[in-house]
């Protein structure tokens, strides 16, 4: 009876710590949450910093811009300097405001700044590299708006270059719609972050989007905010003499609280600074997120959440979950005022296997819709005489992504992104050092390749561009019938046998890679034991000598 009693008060002592933990894991994860979105608001802030002022220069170029395809490259490059699609459109806006920028040449412009946005989530991808498996889902998850976002563009770009829907569908939106001003757009999530981001920084961002109108007396100007605050005071003094009083009304402009706002350092300096901290503090957080949640998220609790998000309704209402999670998606990021901050926090969850591919595609969906609507009222928020323009660059997205949605997801043959995610993270789960090569080829090199052959003329485009896209289409082709029809293919084209192998696989670059890492990882070893070498005694290596 008394082993009984014991044991029972064992066990009653041992739930109590297990509820314990749990209660306090709950608030840690919101805690840990709330840090990872402050610390990717300070990460856009430091790309604002380190490529702002480059991002305004680029479009100063008009005569670039009226070129579509410049123009989406522009777009990508821009949002992933300043990792910020708010600021890339709020500085188009500006530009159609002030006639420096028609609505055809910001279109692309801003299908550009779609794709570069989701360049956030596939970097939070990374920082699941560790484990393979939570890697491979981690990093399909995230490319699955990368896949979706340069499909749309693809289908879409050369329509709105020969037919002008979007810009005339926008045109007549805005014609039918009474537009008046409105209020500020509401600020829900930054009302709970900035009294953490504006201790660290604070960003004067009218400042790149006067560059980019050409505003010569903003180009040596710091895009970190040294006055923050301006207080009027009025002093009234009366003069007995004469009987009479006399208002005096002055300005003062109070200086801003935050780190640097004292600070020396030139903005590229303190872009650099706060770019390595606020990655430092992503990696931490996502690290003990990632954790926190395999702990939380066990057994029948694990069940069941996953059985609640990926599971679908009965028959024949089937296809309603997943316009539900569009619904979801678009009015989480309407919450959180930004699209790469939803869709970095769902990133681990699809790592961790809570939350499948199948569902994670209807929510970065909703995200895009999302982010769009943000967009309209900041744009009904515009002053009179920008209103109309504002408000069309801002439909122009809004329909955007809208037709993406409907040539990318309604019928289920058509969901090519999640296909194209998946074989994009078995491939990173197998070669983990694609995944940076998939970063930089994807949002620097091609973009850069493109809008060169763009600035070379029409005439090189094509003849360098009708080849490869020729080519891509007849190898997807034949790697269709490989797998599903071998016999309509001729023998040698039945597999890609007949081509060496640094052509049909990655291993050879995998092996090189491998062998510099292992002589680099050998050369540091020799150079640590010579050091230790030099720093032992001469006796002492004479001894070892002679044993």
């Amino acid at each position: 009876m008394l082993q009984r009693t014991a044991s029972l008060i064992l066990t009653a002592k041992h739930l109590i710590k297990k509820l314990a933990f749990t209660l306090f894991k709950i608030p840690l994860l919101f805690l840990l949450l709330y840090i990872f979105v402050c610390s990717l608001d300070i990460l856009s802030s430091a790309f604002q910093l380190a490529g702002g002022r480059v991002a305004g220069n680029i479009f100063q170029e008009n005569a670039i811009l009226s070129n579509p395809v410049a123009g989406l490259v522009v777009g990508i490059l821009v949002t992933v300097l300043v990792q910020s699609s708010s600021t890339s459109t709020s500085i188009v806006v500006s530009l159609v405001s002030a006639s420096l920028l028609d609505v055809r040449s910001a279109i692309p412009i801003i299908m550009g700044s779609n794709i570069g946005t989701s360049v956030t989530n596939t970097i939070v991808a990374l920082m699941q590299a560790g484990e393979r498996e939570e890697f491979e889902r981690a990093f399909a998850g995230a490319t699955v708006h990368d896949c979706f976002n340069w499909l749309s563009v693809m289908a879409l770009l050369p329509l709105e270059a020969v037919s002008g829907l979007l810009r005339h569908l926008s045109q007549v939106a805005v014609n039918t719609l009474q537009l008046r001003n409105g209020e500020n757009a509401p600020e829900l999530l930054k009302v709970l972050t900035e009294p953490l981001t504006k201790v660290i920084i604070q960003l004067d961002q009218s400042v790149i989007t006067a560059i980019a109108n050409g505003d010569q007396n903003q180009r040596n100007k710091s895009l970190v905010k040294r006055w923050c605050q301006t207080s009027w005071l009025q002093h009234v003094y009366t003069v007995l003499l004469y009987h009479m009083s006399f208002l005096h009304v002055c300005c003062t402009l109070l200086t801003g609280r935050h780190l640097f706002v004292d600070c020396s350092l030139s903005d590229l300096a303190v872009g650099l600074i706060l770019l390595t901290c606020s990655l430092l503090v992503l990696c931490s957080c996502l690290i003990l997120l990632v954790k926190l949640l395999n702990s939380l998220l066990k057994g029948q609790v694990a069940s069941s959440i996953n059985k609640i998000l990926n599971t679908d309704f009965s028959y024949p209402f089937t296809w309603l979950a997943g316009y539900l999670a569009v619904l979801v998606g678009a009015g989480m990021t309407f919450l959180v005022q930004s699209s790469s901050v939803f869709t970095s926090a769902i990133t681990p969850l699809i790592g961790i296997g809570v939350i499948s591919i199948e569902r994670a595609y209807p929510l970065t969906l909703g995200s895009n819709l999302g982010t769009t609507t943000t967009a309209l009222l900041a744009a009904l928020a515009s002053p009179g005489e920008k209103l109309a323009a504002a408000t069309q660059v801002a439909l122009c997205h809004f329909f955007f992504n809208l037709f993406g949605i409907l040539l990318w997801y309604p019928i289920p043959a058509t969901r090519l992104p999640i296909r194209m995610s998946r074989a994009l993270g078995r491939c990173t789960a197998r070669y983990r050092w694609f995944a940076v090569l998939y970063l930089v080829v994807c949002f620097l090199l091609f973009p850069s390749l493109v809008f060169a052959l763009s600035m070379a003329g029409w005439r090189v485009m094509a003849g360098v561009g009708v080849p490869v896209i020729i080519l891509i289409i007849s190898v997807t082709i034949i790697n269709i019938l490989q797998v599903r029809r071998p016999r309509c293919l001729p023998f040698k084209l039945q597999s890609w046998d007949i081509l060496p192998v640094w052509m049909r696989s990655l291993q050879p670059m995998d092996d090189l890679i491998t062998r510099m890492t292992l002589w680099c990882g050998q050369t540091k070893g020799k150079c640590w034991m010579l050091v230790v070498l030099k720093e032992l005694p001469r006796r002492t290596l004479m001894r070892t000598q002679m044993s």
